[in-house]
């Protein structure tokens, strides 16, 4: 039974059991309940202050976060990496021990993963990753939170297939909560573009035991026979641009198309946790087709955030 999360940093969901990732799904779905019953604000976080790092620029992470934190009586600051110190030499060290004597939590949203290593290790703070170049697990939460209300809440039931790039930030962390949910997860990626051998490790280590699976096709066709769920990200994530023209070339077999969907299950969903590279990754009329979920799934990152930030700050 979970009594309290207060105090702990999001840097992966591998740092959490079973019982503590549902205890935040669960969470969520009754703050979405009371915020589609009328309650505005539910004040957990009162006089509670959020201090946002963005090394990269958002959109959803950024306003998501923002509104949750005032939705739940606190307030958020906007803190870009070159409006900080940050830009101009100070250590993250020093900056982490700073911050976290003005707020009571930190959400960063960085490039390389190490930097929200070294932000936790100094800080006295909750640090909540936002975003690195290995791991999302604020969105992998989300959308299994997005499964979960689309197809129920056995993912020992359904064939959730990734296509794409198998060392996606977003499919490192969706794969590890599948796995330690005890679901499988199955991958579409040419050579080259498999997962993380760390991650693997780690999935190894925190998700078998539970049950969890994954397993890699190369064959976008085989992969999405009778799937329930059909997840894709962009080709080319920033920081990536130099690889552009082989990427796309690479990855190019694996764009989800109507022809793809139709080897799915007929109630099969798309997902895709935005921004889209239309005509890339995703056609048009996928994403704004019959499957799409990809509103309920951007809507429904506030939801599961106000719970990550109602259940670890102080």
């Amino acid at each position: 039974m979970v009594t309290s999360l207060k105090g702990r940093h999001l840097l992966t969901v591998a740092d959490f059991t079973k019982e503590e990732i549902l205890f935040m799904l669960d969470t969520a779905r009754m703050l979405e309940e009371r915020y589609l019953a009328g309650e505005r604000i539910i004040p957990l976080l009162p006089g509670r202050h959020l201090g946002m790092i963005f090394e990269k620029p958002s959109t959803r992470t950024r306003v998501s976060f923002e509104t949750a934190m005032r939705e739940l009586g606190g307030d958020a600051l906007y803190l870009g990496w070159k409006e900080l110190q940050l830009g101009r030499g100070e250590t993250i060290e020093d900056t982490a021990r700073v911050l976290s004597r003005y707020v009571d939590g930190i959400m960063a949203r960085v490039y390389e993963h190490e930097k929200l290593e070294k932000l936790a290790e100094y800080s006295r703070v909750p640090v909540i990753n936002g975003l690195s170049d290995l791991l999302h697990p604020c969105q992998a939460l989300t959308d299994v939170y997005t499964i979960f209300e689309k197809k129920g809440n056995d993912l020992r039931k359904l064939k959730i297939v990734f296509i794409g790039d198998g060392g996606d930030n977003v499919l490192h962390s969706l794969m590890l909560t599948i796995g330690i949910l005890g679901g499988k997860i199955v991958i579409s990626s040419p050579k080259g573009y498999d997962p993380d051998p760390k991650i693997v490790k780690l999935f190894e280590e925190k998700a078998v035991p539970n049950g969890g699976e994954f397993e890699i096709i190369r064959d976008p066709i085989e992969a999405v026979k009778g799937a329930d769920v059909i997840y894709t990200d962009v080709w080319v994530s920033m920081g990536q641009e130099r690889e552009r023209e082989k990427r796309i070339k690479d990855l190019e077999p694996y764009r989800v198309t109507v022809e793809l969907m139709n080897y799915a299950k007929q109630d099969a969903i798309f997902m895709h946790c935005l921004p889209a590279h239309r005509g890339e990754e995703v056609v048009d009329e996928v994403i704004d087709g019959k499957w799409s979920v990809v509103w309920d799934q951007a809507e429904n990152r506030k939801h599961v955030q106000k719970a990550i930030l109602a259940l670890l700050i102080p």
